[in-house]
């Protein structure tokens, strides 16, 4: 399923500090400043299409990172108990990105995230020019487009 949000009103990105997988506080506005391409992919443990998706831009991220640039944010809304799931999932995957914990949904209600698999491609300079929610195997052409 397509989610085209008004663009205008993610103009720029929420100024939310989360915690990563490392307990260190991490300010969401700054990364999407990096005057790089940025894709922040919310997703949660229990979520298997964000799985599928996710493998899928592990995949790619070397080649998108030698044409682009490309930083891979992820943000996971797990919840509980389910948070200490996150750090050895990503690292039993040997997915190398950086990592973001959002348990009490702070960044997600900020970016109007309802469904797990969403992603965001933020242009380098932090403008969010595109969004979708859910995961079709393929989708990652998509971001690629987007990325360029």
């Amino acid at each position: 399923m397509l989610c085209l949000a008004t663009l205008a009103s993610y103009a720029a990105m929420p100024d939310v500090t989360l915690r990563d997988t490392h307990g260190r506080n991490v300010s969401v506005a700054s990364l999407a400043k990096s005057g790089k391409p940025v894709i922040i992919a919310f997703f949660a443990t229990w979520c298997k299409p964000c799985m599928r998706e996710l493998k899928a831009l592990h995949e790619l991220y070397d080649d998108w990172q030698d044409e682009t640039g490309v930083e891979i944010i992820l943000v996971s809304i797990d919840q509980g108990q389910d948070v200490q799931k996150v750090r050895p999932l990503v690292e039993g995957n040997g997915w190398e990105f950086r990592v973001l914990l959002d348990p009490n949904g702070t960044l997600k209600r900020a970016m109007n995230v309802q469904n797990v698999p969403h992603v965001f491609v933020l242009d380098s300079k932090g403008n969010i020019v595109y969004n979708h929610t859910g995961y079709s195997d393929g989708d990652e052409r998509t971001l690629r487009k987007y990325l360029r």
